[in-house]
């Protein structure tokens, strides 16, 4: 019993103190802020981005970028049963980001997601997982657009 107590005691010490820090810790020490975003094209990933991405324009960093955004948003049907009911949808979202400073075009960026989603019997439920994912695309988006800034920045 004591060796099983001082095992897990040394495995905890060891786990704790690896020196682990997560990718994006960075994220909030950016030396720019965006200055203006123009969304057009998916209400909601763009309400989601627009929250996302709101803390760094408050900041007031060194470069201050423009960036235009277009975001495409589709669901497909992937497969159907033998009585022809839907079973399987592709729901995918493609942003494009168009990056300036100071008037002057610097770089675009695009972005592609997927995910695959079952049919469910509950429709609302259904639409809350759809929002969920839709949420999960804006998350993912907005941290490769930060990266993708970041890039550009210490260039």
């Amino acid at each position: 019993m004591f060796k099983k107590i001082t095992l897990l005691i040394i495995i905890c010490c060891l786990i704790s103190h690896c020196g682990f820090t997560p990718l994006h810790s960075s994220k909030k020490n950016v030396n720019f802020s965006i200055k203006k975003i123009t969304f057009e094209g998916d209400r909601t990933i763009n309400s989601f981005l627009k929250s996302n991405l709101n803390q760094f324009q408050i900041k007031q960093g060194q470069k201050q970028y423009d960036i235009r955004l277009v975001t495409k948003y589709s669901k497909k049907i992937l497969s159907k049963d033998k009585t022809a009911k839907i079973t399987d949808y592709e729901l995918s979202s493609n942003t494009v980001f168009q990056i300036s400073l100071d008037d002057k075009f610097i770089k675009e960026i695009v972005v592609n997601e997927k995910k695959n989603m079952n049919n469910m019997s509950d429709k609302l439920e259904e639409q809350k997982y759809e929002r969920v994912i839709k949420q999960n695309f804006a998350s993912s988006i907005s941290n490769k657009l930060i990266t993708e800034l970041s890039l550009i920045n210490d260039n």
